[in-house]
């Protein structure tokens, strides 16, 4: 990322206007401060004093938990990073090896996210995505589709440090056929910079989707990669109104009826991601938490990872699209301790 680009800041109340301006923003590969979430930096911090806090919550018999829940959902990412590094000075221990001492299930997960780095985070989630026996395909679609694509060069690098190893080589060999291919698309981090809508292209490109999918027997799925792949935001946007106009349906509707498996998952991915990131996490929160038992996994990671970028758009998805608050369907589906904190997180109620 260029470190000479403008600083942009938001500070709009409509979602979708938010969600085009970050759009926009991304793809010109502006430094970008996010200013929609519902964690930020605490004011008057001390990282010494967070810190004998948290030692005292984890000394002797017993844990307080709620003074932990207390400083680090309050905490940004920067600042426990600070009270990691306090604590390992005043006492000679490692705060995320005393939290996992001390704590059990979902919270030490959730508090253990937390104290993770900002900039690893991802890179951790696509390492344990493809490791082992089988491959979480949901991360990799997750994260390679919401990603922008300074984001995804950030990870690539991230992960080349931490792992050794590249993560288009690790994708590579845990998945194949188109899939695969899309997910080499989408790792080049080479979508085309918003910037004056080629209307001609527009027509072309909705034309030619059109064709490799409805019109044609079979389907043309490297036609869907390399556009869904490559194109902007904001030309995708006009291509998919076009289609429409084609078509007489929404672009999902023949994604849906001509591919499938993961690939067909991960399209559908990028097309809600190019629409609106803030409503396609806000779906992927409420199937989470839809049905017998939740996807804590998922659950936590979309609170963690959003908490400081767009949380309270995420939040407004929520009750548009699924007609309750999302912190009315946590405080519903989880318990405990561990409920605590992602209402902490959350950061209120959406009457």
């Amino acid at each position: 990322m260029n470190n000479n680009c403008a600083l942009v800041e938001i500070k709009m109340d409509e979602s979708e206007k938010v969600s085009d301006l970050i759009s926009h923003s991304y793809t010109r590969g502006m430094s970008f401060r996010y200013t929609r979430g519902t964690v930020k930096d605490f004011p008057g911090f001390d990282a010494r004093a967070d810190a004998e806090i948290l030692r005292k919550a984890m000394k002797g018999l017993g844990t307080d938990e709620q003074h932990i829940l207390n400083i680090l959902t309050s905490r940004s990412n920067a600042q426990r990073q600070e009270i990691a590094v306090a604590f390992k000075t005043l006492y000679g221990r490692d705060l995320v090896a005393d939290l996992k001492s001390e704590l059990t299930g979902k919270l030490e997960i959730l508090m253990v996210s937390l104290m993770r780095p900002a900039r690893l985070y991802d890179a951790h989630a696509l390492k344990h995505a493809i490791k082992g026996a089988g491959t979480n395909e949901k991360i990799l679609n997750e994260i390679l589709a919401s990603r922008t694509p300074a984001e995804i060069q950030k990870i690539k690098q991230v992960y080349q440090e931490e792992y050794e190893a590249s993560l288009e080589d690790h994708v590579t060999s845990d998945t194949s056929g188109f899939y695969q291919r899309m997910l080499v698309v989408l790792l080049q981090a080479g979508r085309d910079p918003d910037g004056s809508i080629n209307e001609s292209l527009v027509e072309q490109d909705a034309q030619e989707l059109f064709r490799a999918g409805e019109l044609k027997w079979g389907t043309d799925e490297e036609k869907f990669i390399t556009i869904l792949g490559t194109r902007s935001i904001s030309h995708l946007r006009k291509v998919f109104d076009k289609y429409m106009t084609i078509a007489g349906f929404q672009v999902e509707e023949t994604i849906d009826r001509e591919t499938s498996g993961e690939l067909e998952k991960l399209l559908l991915a990028v097309v809600k991601c190019v629409r609106n990131v803030p409503a396609y996490f806000a779906e992927s929160l409420y199937y989470a938490m839809k049905g017998a038992g939740t996807d804590d996994d998922t659950l936590i990671r979309i609170i963690v990872t959003r908490s400081e970028i767009d949380l309270l758009d995420i939040r407004k998805a929520f009750r548009r699209d699924f007609a309750k608050s999302l912190y009315h369907a946590i405080q519903k589906d989880t318990s405990g301790d561990y409920r605590n904190g992602l209402l902490m997180l959350c950061g209120g109620e959406d009457d």
